[in-house]
């Protein structure tokens, strides 16, 4: 790793069916004026080198390497730390398909802006070619992308996050050749354009052309502002395509729940980033659970690509291929699945160092860091020692849990939707929507406090419907209305669930235990789907009461079992009448079935 292997510049791809795909590299070198150009392929060899020519210019520096093997640490431009939503823009003809859910900009106008910032800006750099698939490289439900970049610590992150390199663009050779055979266009892939730029805030702008199947971003090097496989093609410009072909693109974790009998069912959940979601994904039962036979298998934790299969059901895949999750909070008490994960082979972001040189965060342990993500030593008067939406990449294959379904090309089957958010308040554990129509409502509702994945403020309560509002790629009104058109006679819809757990009591503490106790509830989930638990019918949904629920060895406080297992009629009257009044700010591209079953939940709370 000492050496420095040189990454060869290398030219169009000849002989090949890819002229689509070289007229554009051949573009954007002519504006982007880069020193050299790589194809990317994909293989150890070239990763190493990535690796070793990043450790040699100091964008990646080793961790120790006897406690965490091929262990790397990056910090990022203190200004470059999130998301930035407030540049982040949907650029579509008409202003009314970009909703306003999302900052809209004209085509013409976006790229005239953001190719000036393009012009010569890869002048004494290599120009990175990024061919990867999203998804099993045989699944049908998988699409093709091609990321070109100047950043060597993006490629390597793609590498990991995505099925990059030589079969991603044999994919996308035979699906242009299939397409120009039709008389279409050839150039079916995604295209992404990225730079580093100067790292300026001032000049910074992410802009996604999903009527052109294009993403162009300057100016950071932050995850998913740079890694443009992942939210901006897996959800901005996937859930446009996916509208279109008829199935769903969302930010949900796929996980797999087996009971003793063998059977397993599989459900996606949405929650807001750094809400739980990685450590619902890879959850590991309580003893008693285990030692019955239950077990937890992971296939994504964060995207989820549905299309209902021939049976009527919605089958999934994950089209990630690795985990870009949140560090601080992950600990052997709260995800030790994820601490086995990331123990090798991981690129960690913005963490703290041990004065040993192991990576540390807020929430992993009682040592005190020697250095804080910036590179200085810790001091507490200075924040956190890791950047609170600091992060990890690997490959989800390392997971313990990760599923032997988790590849296959048809995708898993699933059995519920859940939809979950950080409410303090209000919301009880678990509730079960009545019918297709009324989930739908419940994730368009859903509401939660605000974290560190995003710039701005923390700790503020917005609505963020199916946890979709910094991805949707178009009018939310419409989204809504392509969930309820899955309900069709013959499909065999996931029944729909809400969880909540960060409710909390008067003295500020969380009434629930969480953790590998959430299990209990998706036994509940389980149990419901299979129509073998019991419940309560109230207004907003079927509750479980406490006897309907196994809560065998959970202490619970009286305030907890009156709080968990409760609709407050009056609070809940006040909460349909906000949503009545979100829903609203979307006009008349909101379904009218929608504004039928507020209403309807309306009256049973009145009544």
């Amino acid at each position: 790793m000492n050496a420095v292997t040189p990454l060869h510049h290398t030219g169009p791809l000849r002989g090949s069916r890819l002229e689509a795909l070289n007229r554009w590299v051949g573009q954007v070198a002519a504006l982007t004026r880069p020193e050299r150009i790589h194809w990317c392929d994909g293989s150890p060899e070239e990763y190493e080198a990535l690796l070793a020519r990043m450790q040699a210019d100091g964008i990646l520096l080793p961790l120790n390497q006897r406690t965490h093997p091929n262990c790397w640490l990056h910090r990022s431009d203190p200004d470059d730390v999130a998301r930035v939503e407030h540049l982040t823009f949907v650029c579509t003809r008409d202003r009314d398909d970009a909703g306003p859910n999302n900052h809209w900009m004209a085509p013409a106008e976006a790229h005239a802006k953001i190719d000036a910032l393009f012009e010569g800006c890869m002048r004494g750099r290599t120009l990175y070619v990024v061919p990867y698939c999203m998804g099993p490289i045989d699944s049908p439900l998988a699409r093709c992308g091609v990321e070109i970049t100047d950043s060597p610590y993006v490629v390597a992150n793609m590498r990991i996050m995505t099925r990059m390199g030589a079969a991603a663009l044999a994919r996308i050779e035979r699906e242009g050749a299939e397409a120009a055979a039709r008389g279409e266009r050839a150039d079916t892939f995604v295209k992404g354009l990225h730079s580093l730029g100067e790292l300026d805030p001032e000049r910074r702008f992410i802009m996604h052309f999903p009527e052109e199947l294009a993403i162009k971003s300057y100016g950071s090097g932050y995850g998913g502002n740079a890694l443009l496989g992942k939210k901006c093609h897996a959800l901005r410009i996937a859930s446009w395509q996916a509208r279109q072909e008829g199935w769903l693109a969302e930010h949900m974790l796929i996980v797999g729940i087996e009971n003793p009998q063998g059977e397993t069912h599989y459900i996606a959940a949405a929650f807001p980033s750094a809400c739980g979601k990685t450590n619902l994904a890879m959850l590991i039962p309580p003893e008693r659970y285990r030692a019955a036979g239950w077990r937890v298998w992971t296939v994504g934790d964060d995207i989820c690509w549905m299309r209902p299969g021939e049976d009527g059901r919605l089958w999934a895949i994950n089209p990630e291929a690795g985990f870009f999750g949140v560090a601080p909070g992950t600990s052997a008490k709260s995800n030790p699945n994820a601490l086995a994960t990331i123990a090798r082979d991981t690129i960690f972001t913005n963490v703290a160092v041990t004065d040993d040189n192991q990576p540390w965060w807020e929430g992993l342990d009682d040592r005190v860091p020697a250095l804080d993500w910036q590179g200085r030593p810790y001091d507490p008067d200075r924040g956190p020692a890791a950047h609170p939406n600091s992060r990890f990449t690997v490959s989800a294959k390392q997971c313990p849990t990760y599923s032997p379904h988790a590849e296959d090309p048809q995708g898993v089957p699933i059995s519920a939707i859940v939809f979950g958010g950080r409410r303090a308040s209000l919301v009880p554990l678990v509730f079960e929507a009545r019918d297709w129509t009324h989930g739908v409502l419940v994730g368009a509702a859903m509401a939660s406090e605000t974290t560190a994945a995003a710039a701005g403020r923390t700790g503020v309560v917005r609505r963020d419907p199916m946890a979709m509002t910094p991805f949707c790629g178009y009018h939310f009104g419409d989204y809504f209305a392509h969930w309820l058109s899955f309900d069709v006679p013959g499909a065999k819809l996931p029944k729909i669930f809400h969880v909540n757990w960060f409710r909390k009591g008067e003295d500020g503490k969380f009434l629930w235990p969480g953790f590998g106790e959430n299990l209990r509830v998706l036994e509940w989930i389980v149990e419901r789907i299979e129509g073998r638990a019991d419940g309560v019918d109230t207004p907003i949904g079927v509750l479980p009461r406490e006897n309907d629920m196994d809560l065998d060895g959970v202490e619970l406080s009286g305030e907890a079992r009156s709080g968990l297992f409760a609709c407050v009629r009056e609070a809940w009257q006040a909460e349909l009448a906000e949503i009545g009044e979100f829903l609203d700010g979307y006009g008349a591209h909101v379904p009218e079935a929608l504004a039928v079953e507020r209403q309807r939940v309306a009256d049973a709370l009145a009544g």
